[in-house]
């Protein structure tokens, strides 16, 4: 049999394995292993899953996995999440729909130090939640947006999916989490304008609360200093090329610690739970790595990739038809994948073909991100919006699709602003 058909029979059986229900770490590794035997054998099958095994457990950029989602967890084992809402809250709360909007701010800025969206959506939602019904919000659009500003976790640098996606193209790490800053406080800016013009056209969606007053609200800023300030050095030494992400990472853990242990807020209960939830996600993480490698070298040694670019070729597309054709593809796998299932099932056959097409990798790297966002709030998948309910289960998962059904157009607004205006994403790199 021809090394093509064995490929596609290869990418056939994978696309099968995901539809039953196999989680996408053992289908990439069953379909990547199978088929490497069937084209070179077992014991040189074998070979090539031990070396991955053994190259990527030890591969120096991917540490900074493990440790940002460490710094994240103890975040938000420790409680600190809470002064960053009680902030936003504090200013932004007279507005009409205020605690919405606060609750944008406040996923951003959580999301500034976990870089994950399932993190942000459960603490900053087991935190806003209680408010917003102690002040009767309308609760389809307030789990909605929280749904949909959890997403801010992933573009906000630090991002787990961008050293994903940076580990993946061989792409510089720290450009990345650049590239996601202005994206990152354009779609809060655009998040909190619809919840502003929502509730200033029926104000019974989302009542202003109380002011807590000048004193209050400055006290609340002096606060959140040390958080924003261990941001602000880990995003400067980045940019700066001070170092790494990996050292940024570990910079990060050790800022996390000292603040924690000089507000008294860490114990061993909270240092517990964090490492267990670091190693089970970082578990996660490392299988869909091993896997997503086996089926490249699959998928390498077959072919696909060429096939693909020649595929796309002769269709003539042009480099925007192009985008917007990919663009309707990931909302379409959205509905039935994870953000690491969609990289990994799109990027290899993708990547090649966009870089033909003059992007920049930078700029794709965040369109790739942006894109994910939407899976996360897209049915019947939606891993956000079912985080969401099991906070509210009073509030029904169709009723929170509903709600996020605003923000899931904003967000198609900002596609095509970074289609249009490239530079949103790549004024802060330079390139």
């Amino acid at each position: 049999m021809e090394l093509g058909n064995i490929g596609l029979i290869g990418t056939a059986a994978l696309f099968f394995l995901i539809a039953t229900g196999v989680p996408i770490a053992f289908a990439l590794m069953t379909v990547g292993l199978v088929g490497l035997w069937s084209i070179a054998g077992l014991t040189p099958a074998l070979s090539q899953a031990t070396l991955i095994f053994w190259h990527q457990g030890t591969n120096f950029i991917l540490l900074a996995i493990p440790m940002f989602v460490l710094m994240g967890n103890i975040v938000r084992h420790t409680g600190i999440a809470s002064e960053l809402f009680t902030c936003t809250a504090n200013w932004l709360g007279r507005l009409p729909g205020g605690l919405a909007i606060a609750s944008v701010f406040g996923c951003a800025g959580f999301g500034a130090v976990t870089g994950s969206s399932t993190a942000t959506v459960l603490t900053m939602g087991r935190l806003i939640i209680p408010e917003m019904k102690r002040y009767k919000f309308d609760m389809e659009l307030g789990a909605g947006a929280l749904a949909a500003s959890g997403t801010l976790g992933i573009l906000i640098p630090p991002s787990i999916i961008f050293i994903f996606y940076g580990f993946m193209t061989e792409n510089s790490i720290g450009q990345l989490f650049v590239a996601g800053i202005i994206p990152g406080i354009l779609t809060a800016f655009v998040f909190s304008a619809v919840l502003f013009v929502r509730c200033l056209i029926n104000p019974k969606l989302g009542p202003p609360i109380p002011s807590p007053g000048w004193g209050v609200r400055f006290r609340s800023l002096a606060s959140i200093g040390p958080i924003a300030g261990l941001f602000a050095l880990i995003i400067g030494g980045l940019y700066f090329g001070v170092f790494t992400p990996t050292e940024g990472s570990g910079i990060g853990v050790i800022g996390v610690l000292i603040y924690g242990c000089l507000t008294k807020r860490i114990t061993w209960t909270a240092m517990r739970d964090a490492l267990e939830d670091t190693v089970l996600t970082t578990v996660m993480i490392f299988a869909i790595v091993i896997g997503g490698h086996l089926i490249a070298r699959f998928f390498a040694l077959t072919g696909i990739t060429e096939l693909t670019i020649d595929f796309v070729a002769a269709m003539g597309l042009g480099p925007y038809t192009f985008i917007f054709v990919l663009s309707l593809i990931y909302i379409l796998l959205g509905c039935v994948l994870d953000v690491f299932g969609m990289m990994l099932l799109t990027i290899p056959f993708v990547y090649p073909v966009i870089i033909s097409m003059g992007f920049d990798p930078i700029w794709f790297g965040v369109y790739v991100v942006v894109m994910a966002e939407l899976a996360l709030i897209t049915p019947p998948i939606g891993v956000n919006v079912f985080i969401m309910n099991s906070i509210t289960p009073d509030t029904s998962s169709g009723r929170i699709f509903r709600g996020v059904l605003p923000f899931f157009f904003a967000e198609l607004v900002i596609v095509a602003l970074l289609v249009a205006f490239p530079s949103i994403a790549l004024y802060l790199t330079g390139r």
